[in-house]
């Protein structure tokens, strides 16, 4: 495929993205779904120039800004997302020559009716493929959080806001760990299959396996194309899901009788993890607010053959009366920020904000009071999200058992050693990314009085 022809595409998706307001995930998966016929090697590509500039954003603007007359934030659209995905190619991208990418982006800017603009993104384009990696950032000793927010690609009102929650050391290894490289971490099915069935399944498709941490039935998977091509993916053998996801199951225990009503529960993991713990007796009723969702849920469930899934389209801040101390367990995974999983997910750190994250709290209170209502006397509740916001996780647990009639209960006979902590015993879990191995995630465990 014509050079031109990839760069094309990588500029109309980043302006999907960065122009009108698309999540990057949704942006390369329609623009890649258009051009199917295109090389594993090419569709690659336009992968990593994309997640990559999203990914790097404050210091592909920062290094452009040392190079320009013109601060990034007041050139055209076009224009700006030229200049970052030839920067981040330049910066990272060891197998396209630095002359390569410049000249691939002066093409782009004429294509684009900006002939008047070659001479501009050429000069700023050579100066930084000579000179970016002399390009000082801001110092450290001095500026601790504009370093940081530059060096990794954070805003700063986030990282000032997680170095005095968490600190530096804490702060740093959290961002370092949102830039690197996550694999593909599935859990197993355990009922009516054997491990090394699945494995030698996957094996048998040149995949490589690795145990994951915490949890047996966990792995990281790689060297696949298309996991939903997998042979153990279409027979319901695997499922992509985060470790820390995973521990949601392990905490609510759930028995084989038991009626649990999972809330907010596309696309599925964790009512699908719950049947299958449950070997298909009982009833998990999985709730999601639209059709659309809704379908996910039941597209997965028949593929791994489980009977004992009901999903339902229900919202889950509209009060049900019918399940009214009817649940043995509730699952609460609520809306939230997503700061825990910004390095699967790196949009977000662009789009959160301090009042969005407030809004966000209101709204999880608002699930948290009609899921109260559902639990049976004696029944559990579990709540979680995928967050490192303490508004959003312990202070929304001190609320709850403020304010209804519930205590926390200890995690630890439910957690692997290794993730004992003060907290655990007291009912509640922080996995932090870049200190544990799992995404940022939340999980407190509260029994009805």
């Amino acid at each position: 495929m014509a050079n031109n022809n990839l760069r094309e595409i990588i500029l109309d998706i980043l302006l999907a993205i960065f122009r009108d307001g698309v999540y990057s995930h949704t942006a390369i998966h329609a623009a890649l779904g258009k051009v199917q016929y295109f090389s594993k090697r090419d569709r690659a590509f336009i992968t990593k120039v994309c997640e990559g500039t999203v990914e790097r954003l404050i210091e592909l603007d920062y290094v452009i800004d040392k190079f320009s007359t013109v601060p990034v934030a007041r050139m055209k659209p076009v224009i700006q997302n030229i200049l970052r995905s030839a920067t981040y190619q330049i910066r990272y991208m060891d197998s396209v020559p630095d002359a390569s990418a410049v000249n691939e982006a002066v093409k782009l800017a004429q294509a684009r009716g900006f002939y008047n603009l070659k001479g501009f993104v050429n000069g700023i384009l050579r100066n930084i493929a000579r000179d970016g990696n002399n390009v000082e950032f801001p110092d450290r000793e001095l500026e601790i959080v504009r370093y940081l927010s530059v060096r990794y690609s954070m805003p700063e009102w986030l990282v000032s806001d997680w170095m005095l929650e968490y600190g530096e050391f804490v702060t740093v290894r959290m961002l370092e760990s949102f830039l690197r490289e996550r694999p593909t971490t599935v859990r197993f099915k355990t009922t009516r299959i054997n491990k090394k069935e699945i494995l030698a399944s996957l094996r048998g498709q040149g995949v490589m396996a690795k145990r994951a941490p915490y949890l047996p039935y966990a792995y990281n998977i790689s060297n696949y194309n298309y996991l939903p091509a997998l042979d153990a993916f279409m027979k319901g053998w695997i499922f992509p899901q985060d470790v820390s996801s995973m521990l949601v199951a392990e905490v609510a225990s759930p028995r084989q009788g038991d009626l649990v009503i999972d809330m907010c529960a596309a696309p599925g993991g964790k009512s699908l993890h719950l049947a299958d713990k449950m070997a298909g007796f009982g009833m998990i009723e999985a709730r999601d607010i639209s059709e659309e969702k809704v379908s996910l849920i039941s597209g997965s469930a028949a593929r791994a053959d489980l009977i004992n899934i009901h999903p339902v389209i229900m919202d889950a801040l509209t009060f049900d009366a019918a399940s009214e101390g009817k649940a043995d367990i509730v699952i609460c995974d609520v809306p939230c920020s997503g700061l825990g999983v910004i390095g699967r997910k790196p949009d977000i750190k662009y789009r959160v904000t301090s009042s969005k994250i407030l809004e966000l709290v209101e709204l999880q209170r608002r699930i948290l009071h009609n899921a109260a209502s559902y639990v049976k006397p004696g029944g559990i509740l579990i709540y979680s999200t995928c967050t490192v916001s303490r508004k959003e996780n312990q202070e929304n647990v001190a609320w709850f058992t403020d304010n209804y009639p519930y205590h926390t209960e200890s995690l630890n006979d439910y957690l692997p050693r290794e993730l004992w902590r003060l907290t655990t015993e007291q009912g509640y879990l922080q996995l932090m990314p870049g200190i544990h191995e799992a995404d940022g995630f939340f999980l407190a465990k509260f029994r009805k009085d």
